[in-house]
């Protein structure tokens, strides 16, 4: 009867230890062989780091054998709109502070740092039709101008130069993020679009980029984060040191991006 009874109790201790395994398999965090995370993240950027943060995340990829990066790019107040939701995201990069500051209030990230700085550039179609030649042609009669919808970064910062330069524009559309408001322009939907000098960059010679006085431009500062739910931050921790290391920076600074 002892030894029935021991069989019974060596057999439950097994399940127990069974279930503990499988539990913690569940998870996107993992650690390889070697010490270094692996797994998958998702990661949340604004709409206008779509190029270098691409090349960032086949670079760290690159680097880390075992990892996927993941990325959804969006307008920053829509996307710390879904973080603060609820929305599965390990990292988060913001082109400005006033969005990260919504999700660290939210308690979906507890700190973050700067990493780049962006400023706005006047961008036409190759041929410029309207014959833009700065900032006060935008507020001309017939000029089809096309700006971010204001609560979106690039929206925010359009408004603060066209103040700083007196400049009164009526626009025909707003749109949801900066990429948007350059594809009017790209589409030959609109004259003109005050978007960042790194989206006229990705453009090629798809747009032609005008240049801003420095004494009425803008700059706005692009803070990354760990996000507080990630479900593999060791991994979230890696992608945001690599976006502050050298070779993350080279990427941003290919880009047309400056340093914070």
């Amino acid at each position: 009867m002892r030894a029935r009874l021991s069989r019974v109790l060596i057999g439950l201790a097994a399940l127990a230890l069974a279930g503990c395994g499988s539990s913690g398999s569940s998870t996107s965090s993992s650690v390889s062989a070697s010490g270094s995370p692996s797994g998958s993240i998702a990661v949340f950027a604004a709409a206008s780091l779509t190029e270098a943060f691409t090349a960032i995340g086949r670079a760290f990829e690159a680097a880390s054998p075992g990892t996927k990066v993941t990325f959804n790019f969006g307008a920053s107040s829509a996307l710390a709109q879904q973080i603060t939701s609820g929305a599965p995201a390990d990292v988060f990069a913001a082109a400005s502070a006033k969005n990260m500051q919504q999700v660290v209030d939210g308690k979906a990230a507890n700190a973050s740092t700067a990493f780049a700085r962006n400023v706005l550039e006047i961008a036409v179609p190759p041929g410029n039709p309207a014959q833009v030649a700065g900032l006060a042609d935008l507020g001309e009669p017939g000029v089809k101008v096309v700006l971010c919808q204001p609560q979106v970064p690039c929206g925010a910062l359009a408004q603060t130069v066209l103040g700083k330069a007196d400049v009164t524009v009526e626009p025909v559309s707003l749109e949801a993020d900066v990429r948007s408001t350059l594809a009017k322009v790209q589409l030959g939907e609109a004259d003109a679009a005050l978007v960042y000098v790194t989206d006229v960059t990705a453009a090629r010679d798809k747009v032609k980029g005008i240049e801003i006085p420095a004494d009425v431009n803008a700059a706005t500062t692009y803070p990354i984060a760990t996000l507080s739910d990630s479900k593999n931050t060791g991994l979230a921790q890696a992608f945001v040191a690599y976006v502050l290391s050298s070779a993350g920076q080279s990427e941003l600074r290919k880009a047309g991006f400056e340093a914070p």
